[in-house]
């Protein structure tokens, strides 16, 4: 699969933001043995979780010794929002086998979610489909565990100070201006910013899930309101 142009393709399209993922990796990985974690829980929890928004929610969590089902409540609150990105990857690879349906679901992450659906709006399934996802997905994972190792290794010698985290930020903003393309996604973004600031101050990050349902309510109520507008477009 990997010879696929397909393939070439959505490991391209990463290439671009894959310098804040990585950032964003080596930031958790640190954080990660900062927090109390030994490397090699440290380690198994980058690899078998693989979901840095959850694994920083719980960082806290794991330091003040909340209890085991804290830590599921928060993960699964921060990690809902997948559910949605689910919902929307079942109407292309709905059909595959369990098995590789279960891969695409662990390897699945929320740049990637962007640029699929950004390519292939429609929910129509093609046989390209599946090359470029794990093209995308291939590089995002290498973008994130290989920093994210190192920095559990190398935890004590990188220094906080250089606000990597930044990086991250600075590369979900640029995605997401990329996808500002006309007056129903430049309300719909607004809508989401306001609504993830109005709610940062609830528990488990759960102004992420906010900002997602009142970007999808606004998305829907803009297309539904200005029908023909859609169909020129």
């Amino acid at each position: 699969m990997w010879r696929d142009p397909e393939f070439k393709r959505g490991a391209r399209e990463m290439v671009a933001i894959s310098l804040g993922i990585s950032a964003w990796g080596l930031v958790t990985g640190v954080a990660m043995v900062k927090s109390g974690l030994s490397v090699g829980l440290a380690l198994l929890m980058s690899f078998v979780v693989f979901a840095g928004s959850s694994q920083l929610a719980a960082l806290p969590l794991i330091a003040s010794g909340a209890p085991l089902w804290v830590l599921w409540a928060t993960a699964f609150c921060v990690n809902l929002r997948f559910v949605i990105f689910s919902t929307q990857w079942r109407m292309y690879f709905g059909h595959l086998p369990l098995l590789r349906r279960m891969s695409i679901g662990y390897f699945a992450a929320d740049l990637n979610y962007v640029t699929f659906l950004k390519r292939w709006p429609d929910g129509k399934p093609a046989p390209e489909q599946e090359p470029y996802y794990w093209g995308g997905v291939s590089l995002n994972w290498l973008s994130w565990q290989v920093p994210s190792v190192a920095g559990i290794l190398l935890a004590e010698r990188v220094p906080t100070e250089w606000g990597l985290g930044f990086a991250g930020v600075l590369a979900l903003l640029g995605l997401a201006y990329s996808l500002l393309r006309d007056r129903n996604t430049w309300v719909s973004g607004a809508v989401a910013a306001c609504a993830a600031v109005a709610a940062y101050g609830l528990p488990l990050r759960l102004n992420i899930l906010v900002a997602i349902a009142a970007a999808v309510a606004m998305g829907l109520l803009m297309e539904y309101s200005f029908p023909e507008k859609r169909k020129q477009a």
